[in-house]
This record gives structure tokens, sequence and C-alpha cells, in this order.
């Protein structure tokens, strides 16, 4: 079984969020997402302090598929530098983490 991962990004708007989810899961690149709206960050952008509504995606893949769901999300992502983490999962239950290896394989049932 592959190395499962929890990848967080986040997006400024809800429509933006929901089609890029359905990117990746349809694409096979992430098993679930799961999309958490009105959360409120502030970060230093080009030196200047910014706040601003996004909504926080937490992507369930493993590490076989990082790379091509990390283009996904660049490629869909309207910033221009996106956070793109991920965070090795260490434990969980064994058949959630196995559903998330079967479903992030290229082929089904492979």
């Amino acid at each position: 079984m592959q190395q499962a991962l929890l990848v967080l990004t986040n997006i400024p708007d809800e429509t933006t969020a929901h089609a890029i989810a359905r990117r990746v899961v349809e694409g096979r690149f992430a098993a679930c997402v799961n999309l958490l709206p009105a959360v409120r960050s502030v970060y230093q952008w080009q030196g200047v302090v910014e706040e601003a509504g996004e909504v926080t995606m937490l992507i369930k893949t493993t590490q076989a598929r990082y790379a091509e769901l990390e283009a996904e999300i660049k490629a869909a992502h309207p910033y221009e530098v996106p956070e793109i983490i991920a965070v090795p999962i260490t434990a969980g239950l064994p058949e959630y983490l196995g559903w998330v290896d079967s479903e992030t394989r290229k082929e089904l049932n492979v």
C-alpha cells in the first residue's frame, strides 16, 4: 500500500474549490476532498499584511500521485504562488487508508 498523504490548499472561492475538487477526484489524483468554507487567512504577501476569505481543501491522496496532484492544483489555482502542503498520514483506519490507495490508482482495481 502506498504512503497516504493529506494535502492542504486554500482557494479564494467555493466555485473554484469545487471545480478543483471534482477535477482531482475524477482524475484519480485524490480519493476524497473536503471543502471547509468560510476560513479567514491572514498572511504577508510582497511585504504587505493581507486578509482574505478562503475555502480550505483537505485532499486525501498517496505519495505515488502527489506530483500529478500538485500539478493539477497548480494548473487550476488562481493564485500566483498557491499554498500546497502535503502531510504524511502516519496512522489511520487501515480500511480507509486502503480505500485511499485503491481510489488513487491510475487504473481501477489495480
